[in-house]
């Protein structure tokens, strides 16, 4: 992989190419990085891949007018013709009063993720390695009773180097890694044929499961999920598992995002300062937690990550901004901007962690005493203006306040706002992903099934 030194002196090149090319301003991103995957089917070797990538982005402004170019090619004459093409376009591109650089003042004192331990040091494993892990989950996959085959067990392992530059004095990078192994399951045949997985991914190696864990995982899940049925239809709680609970939270995350909100296109546009979530909940995003794939120590336009509280104790305190957003807002950067190499900034939360309850999913479930457990969400319907909900989903269907039998090809619905003001949760949210939300009990769901 290219190094940090030879990233910085590729942004200083490119941005020496746009000045010279008559950009009033400008701001590079350079991604390098390496990536490995192993698949197995039946013991063998079904596919390898290895990857290795190069992108460079550029963005020019010329007054208010804005453009970006992309390119995976690092010679000097790219360079040139990338700033000469950006300019043209920019020069004919319409103005966006909300553009612009960051002022020097409000750029990150942060230039890099030292102590964030976002790289594991560990020697990138050989392809016998990862084959091996994958080899072990499918077996111990397959040594679950009643498990016909494995669709496919994976095991994969990578790592980038971002460096982030600009004329307004920003420049910095950092690297990260990551491993994962996964299994998917199946039982039955033809059309009584279930499915289900288990995926782990972590920065460091170390901190893995076995494969036999992951792979036992997938086939337990797949058994349980044999012979299912459709729900009855009508209006019950629903409890969502805690695999699936995140996107719930994603849903509001995306309502506060300040594009949304700009626009006024949200079911939360007029929510300020109201409640969104049931008293005493809090939902805290922390960008700098370590040993985290979502933490970044700056953002894309080079301001400053830290944690936040986005709703506390049910009310909501702030929107999820970037420059641009923040300008038509009339208010500051949270400093949430990210981008791609072909792309300008856009606004986006990176750590989120929502209140977790005393009590167990079990617990939930005996609350519940008849209704539906959700572990899997297909599709999607949300009306973004409206909050109206409707997603495609199987799971459990339980009665008694206990696990009777697994359900499919059923529809929830409700509305959003009006289900995030009902929240129970539940104690089981994994402190190693980037969204810690655990399973959540929702009353009043309409379920459409049998």
């Amino acid at each position: 992989m290219t190094d940090q030194t030879n990233l910085a002196d590729l942004s200083a090149a490119l941005l020496d190419a746009a000045r010279q090319a008559g950009a009033e301003a400008a701001d590079v991103i350079v991604v390098t990085g390496t990536s490995i995957s192993v698949d197995v089917r039946d013991g063998a070797l079904e596919q390898a891949d290895r990857a290795e990538e190069l992108d460079l982005g550029l963005r020019v402004l010329i007054g208010r007018r804005q453009a970006c170019v992309s390119a995976s090619d690092a010679r000097p004459g790219t360079f040139a013709r990338m700033a000469e093409r950006a300019v043209a376009m920019a020069r004919e591109a319409p103005e966006d009063p909300w553009a612009g650089l960051a002022a020097p003042d409000q750029l990150s004192a942060r230039r890099d993720a030292d102590g964030l331990d976002l790289f594991d040091p560990a020697a990138e494993p050989a392809p016998d390695q990862l084959l091996d892990e994958a080899r072990r989950a499918e077996a111990a996959a397959l040594a679950v009773k009643g498990i016909s085959r494995i669709d496919q067990a994976s095991a994969g392992y990578g790592q980038r180097a971002v460096w982030l530059a600009a004329t307004n004095g920003f420049a910095g990078g950092y690297r990260r890694s990551g491993r994962s192994i996964s299994c998917v399951a199946i039982t039955g045949d033809g059309t009584g044929m279930e499915r289900d997985w288990s995926s782990e991914s972590r920065i460091f190696a170390a901190d893995l499961p076995t494969p036999e864990a992951i792979g036992r995982e997938a086939g337990e899940r797949t058994i349980a999920r044999a012979a299912p049925r459709k729900p009855p239809s009508g209006a019950f709680p629903v409890v969502f598992d805690e695999r699936v609970a995140g996107s719930l939270i994603a849903h509001l995350g995306a309502a506060i995002n300040g594009t949304a909100i700009a626009r006024g296109a949200s079911w939360l546009r007029d929510a300020m300062g109201e409640a969104v979530l049931p008293f005493g909940f809090d939902l805290v995003e922390d960008p700098l937690r370590p040993r985290i794939a979502g933490t970044r120590p700056f953002d894309a336009e080079g301001l400053t990550t830290a944690r936040r509280t986005l709703v506390r104790d049910g009310v909501l305190q702030g929107w999820v901004l970037d420059l641009g957003t923040a300008r038509k807002l009339g208010l500051t950067s949270t400093g949430n901007a990210t981008r791609g190499p072909s792309s300008p900034p856009s606004p986006s939360l990176s750590n989120v962690e929502l209140t977790q309850g005393s009590r167990s999913r079990d617990d939930l479930l005996r609350d519940m005493g008849r209704g539906l457990l959700v572990t899997s969400l297909i599709g999607a319907t949300i009306n973004p203006t409206t909050g109206d909900y409707s997603r495609g989903a199987s799971g459990f269907w339980v009665e008694g306040g206990e696990i009777r039998f697994p359900v499919n090809e059923c529809t929830i619905a409700g509305n959003l706002r009006e289900m995030l003001t009902r929240l129970t949760p539940a104690n089981d949210a994994r402190r190693h992903l980037s969204v810690v939300v655990p399973s959540l009990l929702v009353e009043g769901l309409t379920i459409a099934g049998a």
